[in-house]
């Protein structure tokens, strides 16, 4: 049972490697650690009981190489495919082969290798085929697969050996590219990290160790190997580390002694290096107690019984990630077209149209399914552009700040003609209050274009969201241009009724409008301000059709007399020099403008105006605020939901270039095949782990 465990882990691995494709499903494995002179090479070729990796000095390997060690009892009999056999002799293989014993890779799929030098050859060979010759380095791995009676069924996978200082030819950044890729792999928590130390230095500087701990620091799932005890210097072991006093793992450390560069180079066969170790734990007299529990052996026994309980622990999870992987990717196929994508491209695109004319109706009218919770969108935004931003800007508008006293009292007098009015005309309050709606224009047509854009805001929106413009970038291009047209087309009687209501607000004042003050009331007001004890003001005269006569000040006849002031006195300051001129009968200067002081019927009739125009005024801001919105909604965003389905279907649906719209995008091509490819895996994946 534990070896089926780890088998099926490896029979998982290949359905997604087969494909060549990256694994969605972080699968238990052991993945092996340390420093470039920390003896890893030796430690797993121990384990597999043969030279096969590559030797040398500085970077070696350059890939992570995924090794699936198959334990196959001896027989000399293997089972083929086609259900036939094929007997393997010894005499048919070139050097020292076995032929129980055989390397499979997996781009090289039906290749055996029996010669295990062979295997060293092929690592090289297809490293430099994908990092070249130099010192490169490459995160795709290389998958070996070892069939032997003398191994224990293993996933490994050995990375490149941690370095600090660049060597030779090395790049001056391979201290980072070799950390990234090593943490790739030891920060899946499926991972067990086999962190290989030599014996011979301090462990807390062990590079290793250090890079476990930041992704493991309870040591929960890394194993410590410790290398060179036989280089320790006399009368020093590692039992203190062995026994957890030093830095502790949960899973222990493992002591070994590997075999030196000189039994390496002299060819020393690793048979014979596991007899010395066996020998140098059972005569050691630190080690001599608990020898059972040091060596490759021991080593290679603890990992098996580590995966297999890892992979137990983790089996729901996988078979649960797996299904949730397949959902998500069979769903992303059927947003790309499925399998084949689909062939009728007048079919397609009318269901485009369709379902983006029903998401456009949908945000607008807030009955989309995607609600946001964090912001406003669509049809609430037009909702703050109505009753926030020109509700606002519309009653912020003061009908006085552009027009001073010095020019209502210029209106005032321009308007009564050659003769002095003997009441407050009409004609000045008309003139301005009409200036002033005609102000109002401007925020409604600026509330137009804020809708407009805030129109194209959902336009853009819906492109990005809907898959199907992702796979036709022309459709996309050509559906924004269509409906940008199609909302400018809408804008313009949108910006002439707007332009309209505002007109027909100045060309016609309802001064019998119910919440606007009347004339009568304005004196009254205006009255009781100067002359609380005042009777009240006469009625209108109908003839003059103008407000009441403008109540005098009780004093205001000795006012005149005392300062001889005549209906224009107060035009000019009353100098000597002015008097002069005046008594002089001089011409009147070739502009007259109003200043100096007030008199008291000036002052009178100008409040009456300012009465009457905040009033009515206010009657028109509260009017523009209510019917401004009713037209943009009316002209704009109404028909821009109505209307806009039926231009599209004219626009493209009927449109002789279909094919050329409907032409898929290289990148969805390739992300479909992907798709599928992965779809596959997951399907073959979920068949492996259902026989659990």
């Amino acid at each position: 049972m534990d070896q089926s465990l780890i088998k099926l882990v490896n029979r998982l691995q290949d359905a997604f490697n087969t494909v060549g494709i990256q694994n969605p499903i972080d699968l238990p494995q052991i993945t092996v650690l340390g420093s470039q002179s920390s003896g890893k090479s030796s430690v797993l070729e121990n384990i597999v009981g043969r030279d096969f990796l590559p030797r040398g000095t500085g970077i070696v390997t350059r890939r992570p190489l995924v090794l699936q060690l198959i334990n196959r009892p001896a027989g000399g009999v293997e089972a083929k495919p086609n259900g036939a056999a094929e007997t393997l002799t010894p005499a048919s293989r070139p050097g020292e082969t076995n032929p129980d014993e055989w390397g499979e890779f997996l781009h090289l799929p039906g290749e055996k290798f029996f010669d295990f030098e062979k295997i060293r050859e092929e690592i090289v060979r297809d490293t430099e085929l994908k990092t070249g010759k130099g010192v490169g380095i490459s995160p795709q791995p290389i998958n070996l697969r070892i069939y032997s009676p003398n191994v224990l069924t293993l996933t490994l996978v050995d990375l490149p050996g941690l370095t600090k200082v660049p060597v030779g030819d090395q790049p001056k950044d391979i201290e980072r590219q070799i950390r990234d890729m090593v943490m790739k792999y030891i920060s899946r928590p499926n991972a067990v990290i086999l962190a290989v130390t030599a014996a011979n230095t301090d462990l807390a500087n062990s590079d290793g160790l250090k890079l476990a701990r930041e992704v493991d620091p309870e040591g929960l799932r890394t194993i410590g190997v410790l290398t060179k005890v036989d280089l320790m210097d006399q009368g020093t072991d590692v039992i203190d580390i062995l026994s957890g006093r030093v830095i502790h793992l949960r899973l222990g450390y493992v002591p070994v002694v590997n075999r030196g560069q000189r039994d390496i180079d002299s060819k020393k066969k690793v048979s014979a290096a596991l007899e010395a170790e066996k020998e140098f734990f059972q005569s050691h007299p630190s080690y001599r107690p608990k020898a059972q529990y040091c060596g490759t052996p021991y080593l290679a026994r603890r990992l098996n019984t580590i995966l297999m309980h890892h992979i137990r622990n983790t089996l729901p999870d996988i078979k649960q990630k797996i299904g949730a992987q397949l959902t998500k990717f069979q769903t992303e196929l059927q947003g790309l077209g499925g399998p084949l994508g689909e062939q009728n491209s007048n079919n397609v695109i009318l269901t485009i149209i369709t379902e983006f004319c029903n998401e456009f109706r949908s945000v607008i009218d807030g009955n989309s399914n995607d609600l946001s919770v964090n912001e406003l969108a669509g049809g609430a935004r037009i909702s703050f552009v109505f009753h926030e931003l020109f509700n606002n800007g519309v009653r912020s508008v003061d009908p006085f700040d552009q027009v001073k006293d010095s020019d209502i009292r210029t209106i005032l007098y321009n308007s009564s003609g050659s003769s002095p009015a003997l009441f407050v005309g009409t004609t000045a309050f008309e003139v301005i209050v009409k200036q002033q709606i005609k102000r109002l224009e401007e925020p409604s047509l600026k509330c137009a274009q804020l809708v407009y854009d805030e129109l194209v805001r959902i336009l853009s929106q819906l492109l990005a969201k809907n898959q199907s413009f992702r796979r036709f970038p022309q459709l996309r291009e050509k559906f924004n241009t269509v409906v940008i047209a199609f909302f400018k087309s809408c804008m313009q009687p949108t910006t002439k009724l707007v332009s309209d209501l505002i007109n027909a607000e100045s060309s016609y004042l309802n001064v019998a409008h119910p919440d606007f003050i009347s004339g009568q009331k304005a004196l009254a007001i205006v009255n009781e301000r100067y002359n609380p004890t005042a009777p009240a003001p006469a009625p209108a005269d109908p003839k003059k059709g103008g407000a009441p006569a403008v109540p005098t000040h009780p004093h205001a006849a000795e006012y005149e007399k005392e300062h001889n002031q005549g209906f224009f006195g107060s035009f000019f300051a009353r100098g000597q020099q002015n008097k002069a001129k005046l008594a002089a009968m001089e011409p009147p200067p070739s502009s007259l403008k109003a200043q100096g002081t007030l008199s008291q019927r000036e002052q009178s009739e100008l409040d009456v105006i300012k009465l009457l125009v905040t009033s009515y005024f206010k009657v028109v801001q509260k009017t523009v605020c209510d019917l401004v919105p009713k037209a943009i909604v009316y002209e704009l965003v109404n028909k821009s939901k109505s209307n806009m389905q039926a231009v599209l279907l004219q626009e493209l649906y009927a449109s002789a270039a279909v094919e050329e719209l409907m032409r898929e995008s290289d990148h969805v091509k390739m992300r479909r095949s992907e798709c599928l490819k992965m779809i596959g895996a997951l399907e073959k994946a979920s068949e492996i782990i259902a026989t659990v």
